[in-house]
């Protein structure tokens, strides 16, 4: 039986940029993948971990969520949404909520759990997927990032975490094969950091004790699709089936020409080539832009000045920009404001300024001698003026060495009498 379902990740819901809230965008791409579910109405949507930005999420975010989980249900009601914990998320957190999930047809994993015999509840990590007539069509093997602690020591396969790991899947694995019939799909959900995966400046580390990251070989060849969380850019890894969805909106300037989507799969386990499979990957569409100003201090002041103008009234729906920006001469300390008035009025928010040392500066840098003296008067009025832009005043220059001289000379009067 064909199996059809949306693959997500990484929403990261409450996360705030520079002290913006996200929330408008959030809002922007959940009211566009209900769009997408009331279309193609798949038997399952998918979120590969990270759900939310931070452990504690605000009253605001968990609200967020559970509005979607309310709508999708309403839009497909035989749709089920199933996610799992993300290194973002409090695992034990998004389990308490389970008899609010279940009402809109939602199974959420947090944790690895323990029988009362000490060995790991299989049962709470393999979730089946049904059809609208209720028929098992596939199932879903749903691992959420596991922590150290919650899977080391279970027995003694367990004794650290890489030997955990590979054991949970291992059995996990295993367990699979004996419930499924050969027209039924595996799907394994995972939020993990794969071997050979493109990583962003937005990811917090991972890597279990300093570990490697994990190897696609833990992923038996039984398995028909393997749908990742934690990288945001969409990427397949290895092979086509194994892939990262990635985050629907950019979570950094390092994003910026991500093609941000989810992932359509359907699988037909009873073809046995790789025709069993198909993906469409549908790019959410971006509802704030990102600007990235870099070069010499005037060509950035051009391209803020050539950016699109039309005042936005709601500050939280107006675009971000970061500029780097280097220079030869010390920058005028008002710098940040000459910025925000050469931006088009109303219409951007500036999150961040910062100077680039190109390798030239570095190499000035590391060729000037440093003078362990202390700066005369005279070089400090000058480095002062200098940094105010006034440089080629000698006028002034020129009196204040003379009120230096003036003062010299009155210190040494004072001295002989």
């Amino acid at each position: 039986m064909t199996v059809r379902f949306f693959h997500t990740s990484d929403w990261h819901l409450g996360q705030f940029f520079y002290n913006h809230s996200r929330h408008y965008e959030h809002e922007q791409f959940l009211a566009w993948l209900l769009l997408q579910i009331k279309e193609k109405q798949p038997h399952a949507l998918l979120i590969a971990g990270d759900i939310f930005d931070v452990i504690n999420p605000a009253s605001s975010a968990q609200k967020q969520l559970y509005q979607f989980l309310a709508d999708a249900h309403e839009l497909a009601p035989h749709m089920q949404t199933l996610m799992i914990a993300g290194n973002h998320d409090s695992g034990y957190r998004i389990e308490q909520v389970e008899p609010l999930l279940e009402k809109y047809n939602a199974k959420t994993v947090g944790v690895v759990h323990k029988n009362l015999d000490g060995q790991i509840d299989l049962d709470r990590l393999l979730l089946p997927i049904y059809d609208e007539n209720q028929n098992i069509v596939a199932w879903c093997l749903a691992l959420p990032f596991l922590r150290p602690a919650e899977i080391t020591g279970i027995n003694e396969q367990t004794a650290n975490s890489q030997i955990a790991i590979a054991y949970i899947h291992q059995q996990l694995i295993a367990e699979a094969k004996k419930r499924k019939t050969a027209d039924q799909a595996l799907i394994l959900m995972s939020h993990a950091h794969m071997q050979g995966g493109e990583t962003s400046d937005s990811e917090r580390p991972i890597i279990i004790g300093n570990e490697e990251a994990l190897s696609t070989t833990l992923f038996d060849d039984v398995i028909d699709y393997v749908a990742l969380g934690h990288l945001h850019k969409p990427q397949k890894v290895g092979q086509d089936h194994i892939r990262y969805s990635g985050s629907p909106i950019p979570l950094s300037f390092s994003e910026i020409n991500y093609k941000h989507q989810i992932v359509d799969v359907t699988i037909d386990p009873l073809l046995q080539d790789e025709s069993r499979f198909q993906f469409t990957p549908i790019h959410a569409p971006r509802s704030l832009q990102l600007h990235k100003i870099k070069g010499e201090l005037n060509e950035v002041f051009e391209q803020l000045k050539n950016l699109a103008t039309g005042e936005i009234d709601n500050i939280d729906h107006r675009e971000y920009v970061d500029i780097e920006y280097h220079t030869l001469t010390p920058p005028q300390p008002n710098l940040r404001h000459l910025l925000e008035q050469a931006l088009p009025k109303n219409r951007y928010r500036l999150v961040r300024i910062a100077r680039q040392y190109l390798a030239s500066d570095q190499a000035n840098l590391q060729n000037t001698k440093i003078s362990l003296q202390p700066p005369t008067p005279e070089k400090l009025f000058k480095q002062i003026w200098d940094k105010q832009g006034y440089s080629n005043d000698d006028a002034v220059y020129q009196d204040f060495i003379s009120l230096v001289d003036a003062a010299q000379k009155s210190l040494e009067d004072e001295k002989t009498h």
